[in-house]
């Protein structure tokens, strides 16, 4: 791997770790205010909706770049087939698609946002970064899809053995 990925992989799993402990962390006070004091942490519910997309949609491209995402795997032994390679470029083309529409509807979402002035209710935060990020995270993750490696295919020989 190339060393600015490398650093760019780091940095993204990093900001991910800290956005996943920045939500335990305010969870649980929330958890022991709500327990102990009876007193909830004001905005819980915001704090908690923003965290959870950002940490969703920053770890789309790093996700969809190392083909991580959940798998069926009980029809490989057919499918990962060399033969099977144009298969799995229209599949990867057809994620593309996925992933630009919901970047192109999450765009629009910005210019609506910004119209309308949309915040979250309580801690009254401005919605259309929220959007502008998802749309971005998930335009990279599109082209990404596009780009990510061919999964390990099933040669004959190997078939046979196994």
């Amino acid at each position: 791997m190339k060393p600015l990925e490398q650093s760019l992989k780091q940095f993204v799993s990093l900001w991910l770790v800290v956005l996943l402990s920045a939500m335990v962390a305010h969870t649980f006070a929330d958890v022991v205010g709500r327990r102990l004091f009876k007193t909830p942490v004001f905005g819980a519910n915001d704090l908690t909706e923003h965290l959870m997309a950002m940490i969703i949609f920053c770890g789309l491209p790093l996700l969809t770049a190392q083909r991580g995402h959940l798998s069926f795997d009980l029809l490989d032994p057919w499918l990962l087939k060399p033969h099977w390679r144009a298969w799995h470029k229209l599949v990867d083309v057809l994620i593309t698609f996925v992933l630009g529409l919901i970047a192109w509807e999450y765009l629009s979402a910005v210019k609506e946002a910004r119209a309308i002035n949309e915040i979250s209710p309580a801690l009254m935060i401005p919605r259309s970064w929220m959007y502008g990020l998802i749309a971005a995270t998930s335009a990279l993750a599109a082209v990404l899809a596009l780009f990510a490696p061919m999964p390990q295919l099933i040669h004959l020989s190997q078939e046979s053995t196994s």
